[in-house]
């Protein structure tokens, strides 16, 4: 789909999809009217920035869009006046809606970069633009390197080096960092530590536009306090410059210099353009809900599961490993029947060898809920004093207080909630893994919480007290809640799994030398084996390595010990 909000041009219509309004209700090819829980949405959109969800009715997201004016853009999909013009393409999106969401932002900018994250995160089908993984440029400076430099980058990287961005305006950011270094006198060179061979060929230093610390012209404290200045105007502290430039504009315009004037007229709007400040999204906002109607589906859950109260918080456990290497595992929680992100862990199995799927649950299940209780009893001292057995009795009398409440018809408290632990568990599995993580939590005092086994191949819900499992259809409201819950211990898990792979074959510190390629990279990791013997290795024996000589040996030394 495209990003415009424009119709399709007339040449790809089709005439074949036939719209009409009956009794102020829009009705399309199957004659089935726009919902009124829709209508009521669309009466509440605002007419502000921000970024729209269309789902389907199983509560999958299917298309992302980004609007100026949200009410206005949202609510062209369903005016019948407008479907006759709208390509096959188009009108098979329409029909698959069943509901929609919305996130409102401060800007069009903001919107711009919160649609590209939820389409890479989502993949809705009817999404064609934004799928890949090319991110919007940053701007990076190490403040720890030996001569700062500034750098353009996609990827943000957890290396101490300070960032800037994303920018949507990618040349905006660049014209204003060519403005930085000629106005804080601060070096364009792409090598990472320049000495006098490069200072004779330098561009920037003849043109006065650099204070060529390379050669000691000025001190490297000197030299980092420009860097910081220029930090703080890139972050829009130093607003000075743009009415000293406004100035010379309109001098030059009234001199009737105006290819100059046109010139410095752009490159304000570029200042403004980079010093707009946008919201960082780095996860999906707790207010884009995946279900439908996800309360329903915490009361059908409670239903079945003949839990006293709809559980507030679900905790899944998935495990991942490939041929029983870098196994991990994933712990995500469900809030109201949403994803609760911040209390998410991930973790490393340590005491399990080889792929054994039932002990790596078992140790996950001890490792979580033993550091819970610690928690608890860190908090509440006086709940221990009966050698460790108070907080079991303290959430049985809790669960106890909740099926009062509830059988009395009172308002109901998460009694493990308050206990620090959750209404549910629900563990990627059949009985086998059930039975692992109940005996755990046995061990722990903890068998009154509520815990299931979800098997993949039928859906089946193993309870631990039932021998056959539960089989409920594809189509239930619990077990779509159940799913989300797998999948996204899937995602996490497998996530996590891949970032480990990746970084033990990339070791991708050696990604940012400058100019280093993938065969250079390679041939040293064939010569060394990893990045701690390279490190090690003396300058004669960087220089042996082919695509490497003297220079490059001496640069590639002085940038890793400058990462030790």
């Amino acid at each position: 789909m495209g990003e415009s909000s424009k119709d399709p041009p007339r040449s790809q219509r089709v005439r074949t999809a036939k719209f009409l309004c009956v009794g102020g209700a829009l009705r399309g090819n199957s004659g089935v009217p726009v919902s009124e829980a829709i209508r009521k949405k669309l009466s509440a959109v605002p007419h502000k920035p921000g970024v729209y969800l269309h789902k389907d009715r199983f509560g999958t997201v299917i298309y992302v869009g980004k609007a100026r004016d949200l009410r206005k853009r949202v609510g062209q999909y369903f005016q019948s006046s407008r479907r006759l013009g709208w390509d096959l393409k188009f009108n098979t999106l329409v029909e698959a809606i069943h509901d929609f969401d919305i996130h409102v932002v401060r800007s069009e900018p903001e919107s711009l970069l919160l649609e590209s994250k939820l389409i890479k995160e989502f993949k809705p089908r009817f999404n064609i633009s934004l799928r890949d993984d090319k991110r919007f440029l940053m701007l990076k400076v190490n403040l720890n390197d030996p001569i700062p430099n500034f750098t353009f980058t996609r990827l943000k990287k957890d290396d101490g080096a300070r960032y800037f961005g994303p920018f949507v305006n990618s040349m905006a950011l660049r014209n204003t960092v060519s403005l930085a270094r000629r106005q804080f006198n601060l070096r364009g060179c792409r090598v990472f530590t320049p000495g006098e061979a490069d200072y004779k060929h330098c561009l920037y230093a003849h043109l006065k536009y650099c204070t060529a610390p390379c050669v000691g012209n000025v001190t490297h404290e000197q030299y980092l306090a420009q860097v910081n200045s220029a930090c703080d105007f890139l972050e829009g502290q130093c607003r000075e410059m743009q009415t000293q430039l406004e100035a010379e504009m309109k001098k030059a315009a009234a001199a009737h210099e105006f290819e100059k004037a046109a010139e410095l007229r752009d490159l304000i709007r570029d200042l403004k353009e980079t010093w707009k400040k946008t919201e960082k999204f780095a996860r999906v906002p707790y207010n884009l809900p995946l279900a439908i109607n996800p309360e329903n589906d915490l009361v059908e859950l409670a239903k079945i599961l003949g839990l006293p109260a709809p559980p507030v918080r679900i905790e899944g456990f998935d495990i991942s490993n490939i041929s029983g290497t870098f196994a991990v595992a994933s712990l995500v929680s469900f809030k109201n029947g949403r994803p609760d992100r911040a209390n998410y862990r991930r973790f490393k199995i340590k005491t399990v060898t080889g792929q054994d799927d039932f002990a790596s649950i078992a140790e996950v299940v001890r490792r979580r809920y033993t550091r819970v209780l610690n928690e608890s009893r860190a908090q509440n001292p006086k709940l221990d004093e009966d050698g460790g057995e108070a907080i079991p009795q303290e959430l049985q009398k809790l669960v106890d207080e909740t099926s009062r409440r509830v059988k009395r018809g009172w308002p109901v408290k998460s009694a493990p909630a308050a206990a620090g632990l959750p209404d549910l568990i629900l563990i990627d599995g059949g009985k086998g893994q059930l039975g692992m993580a109940c005996e755990e939590l046995r061990k722990l005092g903890l068998e009154k919480i509520p815990v299931i086994g979800l098997a993949k191949e039928f859906e089946e819900i193993y309870l631990p007290d039932k021998s056959l499992p539960l089989r409920l259809g594809l189509d239930h409201p619990a077990v779509k809640l159940l799913q989300r819950v797998r999948d996204e211990c899937h995602r996490v898990a497998n996530t996590f799994n891949a970032q480990l792979r990746i970084k033990k074959i990339s070791e991708s510190v050696l990604d940012e030398f400058p100019g280093i390629g993938a065969q250079r990279k390679a041939a040293l990791l064939k010569k060394f084996g990893s990045v701690q013997r390279l490190k090690a290795a003396t300058l004669e024996q960087l220089a042996e390595v082919p695509g490497f000589g003297g220079k490059a040996a001496e640069e590639l030394k002085k940038f890793l010990a400058a990462r030790q």
